[in-house]
């Protein structure tokens, strides 16, 4: 088995949060807690680091106690900017990812994605989850690319991908040895892109 102390774990926190209305999305609070926070407490356990990728109110990102870097490339240009910096400054074998805004993923979700990894030799492992199919058809399950554990050795991969402008994460991954790995809770994975949603959380 991958050792978990192999593994660091970044918190991506570092969008716009248009849909929320520019918002600082990991500072919005579920049950008086900043999203961020409750995030990085799931994820410490199941790792050896933890960094937070954000790119305004690092002050209050600091706070929480662990290592804060802003993107290393200019603009807001997404996910994948994080996945850069946080690769850039990772010290370990393995590197994973989970956004700021889905707080509830599993307790065993590294355990999980490291076993699969290891398991299909592969360079990256990805949650999947179950949704409902359009117009009554049979459930589908889709990748959630924002919840993966990759190699760290990857960077090079990744930094001549963005460098050529691209961002779309599915069309990085598809270069790679990807393995998906299917969690039977979807709710554990809703996240709060909206006011709305994160009320419901």
């Amino acid at each position: 088995m991958i050792d978990k102390n192999s593994i660091t774990g970044v918190i991506l926190a570092g969008g716009r949060a248009t849909r929320m209305g520019g918002v600082d999305k990991g500072l919005q609070t579920v049950q008086g807690i900043p999203m961020a926070l409750l995030s990085l407490l799931r994820l410490s356990p199941q790792v050896g680091e933890v960094m937070i990728n954000a790119n305004r109110n690092l002050g209050a990102y600091e706070s929480m106690g662990v290592p804060v870097w802003p993107d290393s490339m200019s603009g807001f240009p997404g996910p994948l900017a994080g996945f850069v910096t946080a690769l850039e400054r990772c010290e370990t074998a393995y590197l994973v990812t989970v956004p700021c805004d889905t707080p509830r993923f599993p307790d065993d979700l590294v355990d999980r994605l490291a076993a699969a990894l290891e398991a299909e030799d592969a360079e990256i492992a990805m949650v999947a989850t179950q949704e409902p199919g359009q117009d009554g058809g049979d459930a589908v399950w889709r990748t959630q690319p924002v919840f993966c554990l990759m190699r760290a050795d990857l960077l090079a991969s990744l930094v001549a991908f963005t460098s050529a402008g691209n961002r779309k994460i599915d069309s990085w991954t598809a270069l790679h040895r990807c393995v998906e790995v299917r969690f039977d809770d979807a709710d554990a994975f809703v996240g709060a892109n909206t006011i709305a949603e994160l009320q419901r959380l």
